[in-house]
C-alpha cells in the first residue's frame, strides 16, 4: 500500500500536465498560491501541471537579470532588509540602482497580500533568471516532468529608460545572451507591452518567438499596424476578448493567449472561444481539456 501511495505522489505532477491540451501558463509562477516571481512559485506551478512559466525581468546595477514584475521593490509585497514595510507609492527602492547582493537583502514573500489571501507566506528573495533556470531544469529532470516553456516579459517604458532599466536595445541584448546560453529558444518566447522591444527583437533576432502584450483587444488591427509586423502570439487582457476577435487573429496565423484569467468559468469561456492558452494566477483552477 505504501508503495502504491508513493507511486501516486510521484506521478501526480505528470498526470496533471497530461490533462491540459492547451497552453496553461502560470502567471509569475503561481501568484495566487505562492509569492510571485520566486522559484517556489515556479515549482508550485510545475506541480500543478502548467506547460509554461510566465515571468518578468528587471536589471541590477551590476548587470544581473532579476525576476521581478517591477523594477523596484513593490511596497505591496516587499519588506526592507530590516524587515520593515515600504510606504505605499514609494519607488525609491530601485533595483536598477542596487547590486544583486543588495537585492537579496529584501524579503519578497512574507508580507500578507490582500489580493491573494491563499498565498503561502515565507521569507524568499527575488532570484536571478539564471538561477531560476538552473533550479527549474533540475527539478523537472529529477521528477521526470516535461520540460516547461518560458514566457518571459521584458519590462520597459520610455520614461523608465536609464532610470529603472537599460535602453530597450541593451536590455534586449542582455536577456538574449543569457537565454541563449541557458535554454533552447524553441522553449522560450519574449513578450512585452513595449513595442520598441518587440521591434528590436524582430529586426535583430528574427527567429525568436514574440508575444505582444495588449490591454484592449478591441483595437487589434490598429495595434498590429502600429507594431509593423505580425508576431507569433497576441496576448490581450481577457475581459474585452470576443470569439470573432480570436477567430480573426487565428486566421492571420497568430496564437491567442489572454491574461490574467483567475476563475474556472472565465477560463472555460475563453477556451470555448478558441484561445490557444490561458495565463492565470491560479493554475489549480484550470479546467481539464
Amino acid at each position: 500500500m505504501k508503495k502504491i501511495l508513493l507511486f501516486a505522489l510521484v506521478m501526480l505532477p505528470m498526470i496533471l500536465q497530461a490533462q491540459f491540451s492547451y497552453d496553461l501558463q502560470g502567471h509569475r509562477g503561481a501568484r495566487g498560491l505562492m509569492p510571485e516571481n520566486t522559484i517556489p512559485a515556479m515549482i508550485k506551478a510545475l506541480d500543478l501541471g502548467v506547460t509554461t512559466l510566465e515571468l518578468d525581468l528587471a536589471v541590477t546595477k551590476d548587470g544581473e537579470i532579476i525576476v521581478s514584475h517591477e523594477p523596484y521593490m513593490n511596497p505591496l509585497i516587499c519588506l526592507t532588509p530590516e524587515g520593515k514595510e515600504i510606504l505605499e507609492g514609494d519607488r525609491s527602492h530601485n533595483i536598477y540602482k542596487m547590486t544583486f547582493e543588495e537585492v537579496k537583502q529584501y524579503d519578497s514573500g512574507s508580507r500578507f497580500h490582500a489580493g491573494f489571501p491563499q498565498q503561502v507566506k515565507f521569507h524568499v528573495t527575488k532570484p536571478r533568471l539564471k538561477d531560476l533556470f538552473d533550479v527549474v531544469e533540475k527539478y523537472v529532470a529529477n521528477h521526470d516532468l516535461p520540460q516547461p516553456y518560458y514566457n518571459i516579459e521584458i519590462k520597459s517604458s520610455p520614461e523608465g529608460d536609464g532610470v529603472y532599466h537599460p535602453s530597450p536595445a541593451e536590455f534586449s541584448d542582455m536577456v538574449y545572451d543569457l537565454i541563449d546560453s541557458s535554454i533552447s529558444w524553441d522553449r522560450v518566447n519574449i513578450q512585452s507591452f513595449d513595442f520598441r522591444v518587440l521591434k528590436y527583437y524582430n529586426q535583430k533576432y528574427p527567429d525568436v518567438t514574440l508575444a505582444m502584450l495588449i490591454t484592449d483587444s478591441r483595437k487589434s488591427q490598429e495595434q498590429l499596424k502600429e507594431l509593423g509586423f505580425q508576431p507569433e502570439i497576441y496576448s490581450p487582457y481577457f475581459v474585452a476578448l470576443t470569439k470573432d476577435v480570436v477567430s480573426d487573429l487565428k486566421e492571420k496565423g497568430m496564437k491567442v493567449i489572454p491574461w490574467t484569467v483567475n476563475t474556472t468559468e472565465q477560463m472555460q469561456n475563453l477556451l470555448d472561444m478558441g484561445v490557444d492558452g490561458i495565463i492565470t494566477d491560479f493554475p489549480n483552477l484550470a479546467p481539464k481539456k
